[in-house]
């Protein structure tokens, strides 16, 4: 990682944990750090002896724990548990979904009931999965009441922390399940009927938007044009890496 883009995930927690404190957080205090980058050297050791960095892991580790402890909006109130995200370091896709259902609010981890099931369906097919080059997180944290959409001010207040989590992945693509995802990543007011398919640009990373599995378990009908938006993404996919799928 270089110093540049450890001083971005630091100043993106900060600002996070400052907000979260309602003042300038005590776990902020004095000057920043003297960040320096990776040495290439060491990296290329680790990887030869099989030992993963810990670089990534650390600062997902502190990004979940400014998470579990977020108040920022009104959605902790009834949370059982926050649910940050899960899958792979330095993965070659973030999926961006809109929040977590009932399931997910029991068990701490994104997309495990049905809508799960399904979305690790629609991976599966493309050759992609959680366990093995893609990490997958919400734009809110904690389960709206009754799984309505996020409010405008809980979204916002989640955005720091999702903004530091793909500082600190660096995905190759990103996937948007659903118009909450992709309306909220972009601030627009466009939705997936109008950009489902097309290939998006954030910040120099590639955007594809499909419709939300639970969407597609409520209209199977839109399942056949989902299909169309998968395969769009894995030709981007492919043309970052031609050989992802093996």
């Amino acid at each position: 990682m270089t110093k540049d883009d450890k001083i971005k995930i630091y100043n993106l927690l900060k600002t996070a944990s400052d907000n979260l404190c309602g003042y300038s957080s005590p776990d902020f205090a004095g000057e920043m750090p003297e960040f320096c980058g990776d040495s290439p050297s060491t990296t290329a050791q680790l990887k030869a002896q099989g030992t993963p960095s810990t670089a990534s892991d650390s600062t997902l580790s502190n990004i979940n724990k400014k998470i579990s402890e977020c108040k920022r909006c009104a959605l902790c109130a009834n949370r059982h548990n926050v649910v940050p995200g899960m899958g792979v370091e330095n993965p070659l896709v973030l999926v961006i979904g809109e929040g977590p259902g009932e399931e997910e609010d029991k068990q701490g981890n994104p997309f495990v009931g049905p809508a799960g099931q399904l979305l690790d369906k629609m991976l599966g097919a493309i050759g992609l999965s959680r366990e093995k080059n893609c990490y997958i997180a919400n734009i809110v944290k904690c389960r709206p009441p009754a799984n309505r959409n996020p409010l405008p001010e809980e979204a916002d207040a989640c955005r720091p922390f999702l903004d530091a989590q793909i500082a600190a992945l660096k995905p190759k693509a990103i996937l948007c399940a659903g118009s909450v995802a992709v309306k909220n990543l972009f601030h627009s007011n466009d939705g997936v009927m109008k950009l489902h398919g097309q290939v998006l640009d954030f910040n120099g990373i590639p955007v594809v938007t499909t419709w939300h599995p639970s969407a597609l378990l409520r209209a199977p009908e839109n399942k056949r044009p989902a299909w169309e938006d998968l395969k769009a993404f894995r030709g981007v996919l492919q043309g970052i890496n031609p050989n992802y799928e093996k």
